[in-house]
């Protein structure tokens, strides 16, 4: 385990107006064609690019993105069209969001709108787009050092797909030496299984659909369908995808998470072995005890940390961030004894969940901050599409997902709209989308474009050796990161108060920038950091 670093910190509240401060507000130089906001802070503008896993990614919920068609539904050329928001190509033009990844949610043909009922894994959802829309976006995410990694559910399909038709022909049949007999779970009346079965139609066995009757489950002890997903990733793999989101990764065996990570472990090898360099991250939606086990396998979204019962939430809202760093290095001490390449992934929300902006609220400052604890951080953090702008979007008293992914809010007459089944008011939607806040350098957009340019002039925050610091007596808090013989601190104060700490014990000379609602000022060995900001100092 690495060691805790202790500082005996003596923490003050200081009033009255910094002097000698830098600003969270950067200078402009003016505008682009398109209206945004130039950010010209030289400091942040160093060309660094990511070689590595290391990336910020951006989850985009293909059918509320973009619609280049007119038809209401967000398609891959309305992604393409927006790649220039995305990111531009040019990491020193001071212009774009600056995200490194992209994960599509699925965008293979499916009757649903979420499309995570499959019913043909080899041909782009129509309404989507083809092949040929797929290929374009893989190359221009390749000539701008964009990773693309495609949502993937082979834990189940859907109904209608040609595998399941087969499967119930065969079982109507009686013919066990079919090879889809045994190619999803199923057990014959009078037995049981772990999980939610549904009766096959026309026969008197079951099936196993813990999600919906509408997407029956893959047997994996089927070696047909073990090769049959292997080489569904293959294609897209030989096509140029970086990688995959793996949906639903603990329902491979639901209830035996030792078989299931056993079958990640074995097709993550399968699939290492056709692209080496392979980037994956599964949803296992559970507690660290849970997740850990499947780290062996691949790197797994932070749940414990997401939604508004979360550790970055919590912090975000006044909360101690010397809880908060403490928790990020427990975590990055146990993935990394069990695999040492694995990566953190935190996240705040994502599309099965309510949106950020609901429960921190950008007004308050608790959103910003948040932003800067999650992306001013290690690993490969993940930001839901809209976040970036404060979007809303949340169940309420409706019971559908459809509320969580409504259309990104463009304001430029984009005619992407609200997905089937929306509840959610259009009056309790943002009223400023991306045209007006990419041009406003207070904005939300604004604001997180900075903070991805702190982070990439600053890369020690993201793939350097995690150390994190403890302030007694006072929630500032922060961490050191050394990467190639260089190090960084990162500090933040959630609080509502100014806070000033002593850092002799760190030999800190130089503020590199700041994020957040304050000030910052470094007297000597003393810094003085206003309330809900953030500050990087070497």
């Amino acid at each position: 385990m690495k060691r805790l670093v202790m500082l005996l910190c003596a923490a003050l509240l200081c009033a009255g107006v910094l002097t000698g401060c830098s600003k969270d507000a950067a200078p402009a130089d003016g505008k682009a064609e398109n209206g945004e906001l130039i950010l010209s802070d030289k400091t942040l503008r160093t060309g660094f690019e990511a070689q590595d896993d290391c990336r910020v990614f951006y989850e985009i919920f293909v059918g509320s993105f973009s619609d280049s068609d007119g038809n209401g539904v967000g398609d891959l050329r309305g992604i393409i069209n927006r790649f220039d928001y995305l990111n531009d190509g040019d990491p020193d033009s001071g212009l774009s969001l600056g995200v490194e990844g992209i994960w599509l949610t699925p965008i293979f043909k499916s009757p649903s709108y979420h499309k995570y009922d499959v019913t043909d894994y080899y041909t782009v959802d129509p309404s989507f787009g083809t092949q040929e829309d797929l290929e374009a976006l893989i190359a221009l995410c390749h000539e701008r050092n964009v990773k693309l990694i495609l949502d993937l559910p082979i834990n189940h399909t859907g109904a209608k797909n040609e595998w399941f038709s087969r499967f119930r022909a065969a079982h109507v049949s009686k013919d066990t030496s079919d090879p889809y007999y045994d190619f999803y779970a199923f057990h014959a009346r009078g037995e049981s299984g772990f999980g939610s079965y549904a009766q096959l139609a026309g026969t008197q066995d079951y099936y196993e659909c813990n999600f919906s009757g509408d997407m029956p489950e893959l047997n994996f002890d089927s070696a047909e369908a073990r090769a049959a997903v292997v080489d569904v990733a293959k294609h897209y793999l030989d096509m140029g995808v970086d990688g995959f989101r793996f949906d639903a990764a603990k329902y491979i065996y639901f209830g035996d998470d030792g078989r299931s990570e056993a079958f990640w472990e074995w097709y993550l090898n399968e699939l290492r072995a056709i692209k080496p360099d392979i980037y994956t991250v599964s949803e296992v939606w559970d507690s660290d005890g849970i997740t850990d086990v499947y780290y062996a396998a691949t790197n797994c979204f932070n749940f414990t940390a997401s939604q508004s019962s979360g550790i970055i939430a919590e912090t975000a809202q006044a909360g101690d961030v010397n809880r908060y760093t403490a928790y990020v290095q427990a975590y990055l001490d146990r993935i990394g004894e069990i695999r040492p390449d694995a990566l953190i992934v935190p996240f705040i929300t994502n599309h099965d969940m309510d949106r950020a902006a609901g429960f921190l609220t950008v007004g308050s400052g608790r959103m910003q901050m948040a932003a800067n604890l999650y992306l001013l951080g290690p690993g490969s953090p993940f930001i839901y599409y809209g976040e970036e702008l404060g979007m809303r979007g949340s169940r309420g008293g409706a019971n559908t997902d459809a509320n969580r992914r409504l259309a990104m809010v463009w304001g430029d007459g984009d005619t992407v709209r609200d997905p089937t089944g929306t509840t959610y008011s259009r009056d309790k939607q943002i009223e400023h989308g991306a045209a007006d806040q990419i041009a406003d350098g207070a904005s939300l957009y604004s604001y997180y474009k900075k903070l991805i340019m702190i982070r990439k002039a600053n890369p020690e925050i993201a793939r350097g050796d995690y150390q994190a610091l403890s302030f007694p007596g006072t929630k500032l808090g922060g961490f050191t990161s050394t990467y190639e013989g260089s190090t960084v601190c990162v500090l933040h104060n959630p609080t509502l108060n100014e806070i000033t700490v002593d850092l002799s014990a760190l030999a800190l000379s130089e503020i590199r920038a700041v994020a957040g609602l304050g000030e910052a000022a470094l007297n000597g060995s003393e810094l003085t950091l206003g309330s809900q900001t953030s500050v990087v100092l070497r």
